[in-house]
């Protein structure tokens, strides 16, 4: 294994090249302890304590100290590892150890994720937000079931007429801007326009 190129990523850290691929980004002390040079080869052994030990431990820290602030879901996770240009053999590493002690968990951050958005969005919003974090349709829909009953078509109903309480919604006072600009509110939370229009057909404050 040759180190191909060795280019700084900001005044600290710089990234490491092998044979012509990126294989990690260590610090600049670091580059200097374990003896790596541009044009010369490094020693497998070399190469394992860093991938295995140094690069190991430093995702792992990475993945407790992100989730300290704030919850986060496997993929968004993963993506944060890939930014910091952690291999995939440490970011696999990383998200097993976490997933281990129920610090990360996609089936959790689904359920709160519903239940805390349920009264104020529709499904299909919820579900879109949830498949951009990267959750899985399956996982979603299985929490779904699990959360809600099968009067959610009126649950859905229900938060656009206490949506247009809130917004003291007068059809007959209101001009046509107004009532657009509620209507395209109500669309962004993810309500479709036949069930926001079939709410205010027979909307009475």
């Amino acid at each position: 294994m040759t180190v191909t190129q060795i280019t700084e990523l900001n005044k600290s850290r710089s990234k490491v090249y092998i044979d012509g691929e990126l294989a990690f980004v260590l610090y600049k002390g670091e580059i200097r302890s374990y003896g790596i040079v541009e044009g010369r080869e490094i020693a497998e052994e070399t190469y394992r304590i860093l991938i295995q030990e140094v690069l190991s431990k430093r995702a792992r820290l990475r993945c407790m100290n992100l989730l300290k602030s704030r919850e986060y879901t496997t993929a968004q996770l993963r993506q944060k590892l890939k930014e910091g240009y952690y291999p995939q053999e440490n970011i696999d590493d990383a998200i097993a150890y976490v997933t281990s002690f129920h610090y990360l968990d996609d089936e959790r951050y689904t359920r709160d994720y519903i239940t805390y958005h349920i009264n104020a969005r529709s499904r299909k919003r919820i579900e879109m937000d949830l498949l951009h974090k990267g959750i899985e349709k399956s996982l979603i829909d299985s929490m779904f079931q699990e959360l809600t009953d099968d009067c959610e078509e009126d649950k859905e109903e229900e938060i656009i007429r206490e949506f247009l309480k809130k917004k003291k919604f007068h059809p007959d006072e209101m001009d046509e801007s107004q009532k657009r600009k509620i209507i395209g509110s109500l669309y962004r939370k993810g309500f479709s326009l036949d069930k926001i229009y079939k709410v205010l057909n027979k909307f009475d404050i």
